[in-house]
This record gives C-alpha cells, structure tokens and sequence, in this order.
C-alpha cells in the first residue's frame, strides 16, 4: 500500500506490514519517507488509544498541516485490544490518498 500528496509517495509498505484500526491504516516506521515530514506541536488525546503527536507533510514547498499523525507511547492496554504494537506508526488524513 501507499500514501501519497501532491505527486509524492510518502510510505509505502505491503498491506501485511500495516495496522488498520478504526478505519485507518497505520503505516510502520520504516515504511515512512521521512525526508517529506516535519514534526508540529499538535496533539489529540484519543480515550483509548493515547496522545497522539502529528507532522505537516512538506512536499514541493507546500505544507499539508498535521496531515500525519502517530502515537510515540499507546495507552495502557491499547496494544493488546488491536492485538499489535502500533508505536509510532503513522496515519493520514487532509488529502492524502492511501491505497
């Protein structure tokens, strides 16, 4: 699968390697080009999950604000109810395309 804005693919990894929770599909840390990413100061507390963290994607100098986000350390118990570590995995939303 990949996420892709604006003409650039920013992660890509085999369905198998990804955590869909929720409706959305979390991508592995490696799996991510970091060189599109820039970490901001937006977080969301999800009641079940965590804290999230979220980076503005920068592609051909446009930003996508908190376009990606991730959780750098699940909340107590969530890693056992979606039944894998999700730690630092990452997610879109605003536009970007994940297929």
């Amino acid at each position: 699968m990949k996420a892709t804005w604006n003409g650039a693919v920013l992660a890509e990894a085999p369905q198998e390697d990804l955590i869909h929770i929720e409706g959305n599909w979390y991508f592995p840390p490696d799996a991510v080009h970091k060189e599109f990413f820039k970490p901001n100061d937006m977080h969301t507390t999800c009641f079940w999950k965590g804290e999230a963290s979220y980076y503005d994607v920068v592609v051909n100098s446009e930003t996508n604000e908190s376009a990606a986000w991730y959780y750098p350390v699940p909340k107590e118990g969530s890693v056992e109810k979606v039944k894998k570590d999700f730690t630092n995995y990452v997610a879109f939303w605003h536009g970007v395309e994940v297929a």
